[in-house]
């Protein structure tokens, strides 16, 4: 298995662009094709003021959504050809970003979307990666929108807890574990979930066949949730990149009681490859 399409979400900023390298690096370390992807997200002009100016501010939009079009398209195959891409297409759509995107996610095997950041209103999607992860059927490479981005995958932090969605994660995650210098798994309260006797030996020994170079860490959330623990061993360990499966309860029960993936999700330091 190894990844072969790679889908980036574009739109304008710096941290955008930021975004667009990294999935041109990933696409050039794995020899993907790499698919940039626009919504077209310009505003539905009131009907009075549609009447009022007629063809003009109609004409206006779609010379704006054609020029925003050809800069975007521009700039990602400058970045995929300075990454050394050899093949790669831009794509635009009218459609709702949520649901468009969702849709190409399906015929990519990854997607790589970047962290909401808070405060900057219209145009973020704050709903993007919760819809994509849970609709697609495919794994997400969340990128955050604060810090520098060095490596990725050299150092990774893989949580584990036995569950349905993290196995999803890890096996979507291979291409990239196999490559990794180093890989902990760190297997959080396992008491009473079914990890065996000693819990984290068999995920470790299943990697361990996949040629992965893996650290099994049996780790204790007492006094600090889990969330905000792996964060903690991410500063602790180096590491470049997080793997975890992702709503293993409901959105709504994590928004409402709060949980690990809406803790990682607003408070990612690393990169996080997700699945559910």
């Amino acid at each position: 298995m190894t990844y072969k399409t790679i889908l980036v979400h574009v739109n304008y900023g710096e941290r955008a662009a930021r975004r667009v390298s990294v999935a041109a690096q990933v696409a050039a370390r794995f020899g993907a094709h790499l698919v940039g992807f626009h919504a077209i997200s310009t505003g539905r002009i009131p009907l009075n003021l549609a009447m009022e100016t007629g063809l003009t501010l109609r004409e206006h939009q779609s010379r704006l959504e054609k020029g925003q079009k050809i800069e975007l398209e521009e700039s990602f195959s400058a970045a995929a050809q300075a990454a050394g891409v050899t093949s790669y297409e831009f794509r635009a759509s009218p459609v709702d970003v949520t649901r468009s995107f969702t849709i190409n996610a399906r015929y990519a095997d990854l997607s790589i979307l970047g962290q909401a950041e808070p405060g900057l209103g219209v145009g973020l999607h704050p709903g993007l990666v919760p819809e994509v992860v849970m609709a697609s059927g495919r794994p997400v490479l969340v990128v955050p929108y604060a810090g520098e981005i060095e490596t990725l995958g050299k150092r990774v932090l893989v949580a584990w807890n036995g569950g349905r969605e993290a196995t999803r994660a890890i096996t979507d995650a291979l291409p990239i574990l196999k490559g990794a210098e180093r890989v902990d798994v760190a297997v959080f309260n396992p008491e009473g979930k079914g990890h065996g006797e000693m819990p984290g030996a068999d995920i470790g020994l299943w990697l361990a066949r996949h040629g992965v170079k893996v650290n099994v860490m049996d780790e204790r959330a007492e006094d600090i949730d889990v969330g905000n623990l792996l964060l903690s061993r991410v500063t602790d360990r180096g590491s470049d990149l997080i793997v975890m499966g992702a709503y293993g309860r409901s959105r709504f029960a994590e928004f409402i009681l709060g949980g690990v993936t809406q803790t990682i999700l607003e408070s990612m330091t690393v990169p996080v490859l997700m699945a559910n």
